[in-house]
């Protein structure tokens, strides 16, 4: 079994709530009040909500009419993107100064390989403590760490103790805490995905790993070979310094439905050569 689990040392650094928590450093009069990035009038869509916010169910990707339903106390801010790279760049340099293998997710999180790193360390629970220590300190936020033997499951443990926290999941425990998870909690299962697994009897998992490969393969396709392996705390995936981008998009939200098709194709046009610009810049 050991064969199958080389013995990386993998953390995965996640920005705390990152847009929300950059306007609430920013503009000290938002702390402590339940704040969404975006959002804002009948058609806006919240980016990112304060855990004050989310507190009372507000959460990304959620319309800004039902945010302020759910919370009339709610506090909308134009997100500011130039700003949120600005902040991310300082983070990944701090990143930086203790490896190299690092693979960006976004703007607010990151893999980081730190097998073999700067500092000698052989510990990456400590290099994860001194990382998030080093963010607060000379960036003003805070971030929360997993840590272990592969990028998923440092994923997976990297929101256990989620905000201002940390966790480290040694090779030895690693059988055990994949076990005991709740099936929601696996990087990788979805909403509609968990539902399908529930009909299956599956909900934590020694519920995933009781099921061969034949089985998960039939009902969720090549995705249940991802599954097999990963209950099992394989995961051979390197952390990539040089990630390939396999997408790229615009988009634009519009106060009312539009219902000319001329009216359409003409803005359609505007966001194809929006996309095909950046795709020259890129």
């Amino acid at each position: 079994m050991h064969e199958a689990l080389p013995i990386r040392k993998i953390i995965h650094v996640d920005m705390d709530a990152f847009y929300a928590s950059v306007e609430q450093m920013d503009h000290p009069e938002l702390k402590g009040k339940p704040l969404a990035v975006g959002g804002g009038g009948t058609r806006g869509v919240v980016s990112a909500a304060s855990y004050e916010a989310r507190k009372f169910g507000v959460k990304s990707a959620m319309s800004g009419v039902l945010a302020g339903r759910l919370c009339p106390e709610l506090i909308f801010v134009k997100t500011r993107f130039e700003r949120y790279k600005e902040i991310s760049s300082k983070i990944r340099a701090i990143f930086h100064d203790y490896t190299d293998l690092v693979e960006p997710l976004s703007l607010d999180e990151a893999y980081l390989d730190v097998t073999e790193n700067k500092k000698g360390n052989p510990s990456a629970s400590m290099l994860a403590e001194e990382i998030r220590a080093r963010i607060f300190n000379e960036v003003g936020l805070t971030a929360s760490a997993g840590i272990s033997i592969n990028k998923f499951i440092a994923k997976v443990a990297s929101d256990y103790n989620k905000p201002n926290g940390q966790k480290t999941v040694t090779p030895e425990e690693v059988l055990a805490f994949l076990e005991a998870l709740d099936i929601r909690k696996f990087y990788g299962i979805g909403k509609v995905t968990a539902e399908k697994m529930y009909q299956k009897g599956i909900f934590t998992g020694v519920d995933l790993k009781s099921k061969s490969l034949d089985f998960l393969e039939q009902n969720f396709g090549k995705s249940g070979r991802y599954y097999y392996y990963v209950v099992r705390g394989i995961h051979n995936s390197e952390v990539k310094p040089n990630r390939i981008r396999k997408s790229l998009a615009a988009e634009r939200t519009f106060n009312e439905n539009l219902s000319s098709e001329i009216f359409m194709l003409e803005k359609l046009e505007h966001i194809a050569e929006e996309v095909s610009e950046t795709l020259k810049k890129k």
